[in-house]
């Protein structure tokens, strides 16, 4: 393990032998509502509610950081606590790879929808309550129930389902005809049968990238993708570095293949 003290954040460098310590879990499970994920890494903020939780979580990691070196504990205690206020970067030392966690969802009705796992994985199911705690009305350990009342909730689901990474897990979603029917009743002139699974994976991430609501109006797609377009065009960074020239690029060309293909959907 490595505990680096940045201007604005701690990073914790560790094993996932770590992430499943007791003092690591507690840790998490309360701030489940302020953590990112990222690929290979999870971003925890602070929370004034749970600061006493935040002091718990820095004395155990500093007790488990200096037991095997000839450090003193309360010395580095204090000067970690010093960084209390600061969000927490914990990232995975181990280059694993990535861990495919099939994960299926059912559509009971328009506003009903079920999450269901094919195996317990603590993780994922924590990344999906962060994005949809509101729309939650029954979770167990490998199944989560929403309920969507409205699009504004349908297009959350939709960005929590963009996500394919979750540290070293990789999610494959599947879903078919009948749900995007149960789900999506009102856009009944699309024939969702004579789709694929991938094809609707497709259709979902183009309007999650555009980001529109499934179903959205010819008119709802070209005014969002003129204004993201205006953003991302590449010739407004020009003059930065070329990882960023390349990430617009990227997202240039995405939106316009997801705009050409909603259209011919359309």
């Amino acid at each position: 393990m490595k505990i680096i003290l940045q201007n604005s954040m701690i990073i914790v460098r560790t094993g996932f032998e770590t992430l499943k310590s007791a003092w690591m879990e507690e840790f998490l499970k309360c701030h489940a509502q302020d953590m990112l994920f990222l690929p290979k890494s999870v971003l925890v903020f602070y929370n004034t509610a749970l600061h006493e939780t935040k002091e718990a979580f820095i004395h155990a990691l500093c007790l488990h950081y200096t037991k095997d070196l000839e450090t003193d504990n309360d010395f580095y205690f204090r000067s970690v606590m010093r960084y209390i206020k600061y969000p927490v970067k914990i990232e995975l030392q181990e280059q694993e790879e990535p861990q495919v966690i099939e994960v299926r969802l059912q559509a009971r009705s328009a506003q009903e929808v079920q999450i269901k796992l094919d195996r317990p994985n603590r993780w994922v199911v924590s990344y999906l309550k962060s994005q949809l705690e509101l729309y939650i009305v029954q979770e167990g350990v490998m199944n989560i129930f929403l309920e969507l009342p409205d699009n504004k909730a349908k297009a959350r689901l939709e960005r929590a389902l963009n996500k394919r990474h979750i540290l070293h897990y990789q999610i494959h979603y599947t879903y078919d005809a009948y749900f995007m029917q149960n789900l999506y009743a009102e856009y009944g002139q699309f024939k969702f049968e004579e789709h694929t699974d991938e094809e609707i994976d497709d259709m979902l991430h183009y309007y999650t990238v555009l980001e529109c609501p499934v179903g959205s109006s010819q008119d709802a797609l070209r005014r969002s993708y003129k204004k993201l377009v205006k953003v991302y065009h590449p010739d407004r960074v020009h003059c930065e570095n070329s990882a960023t020239v390349d990430r617009y690029t990227q997202k240039f060309q995405l939106l316009q293949e997801a705009y050409q293909a909603l259209r011919i959907v359309s």
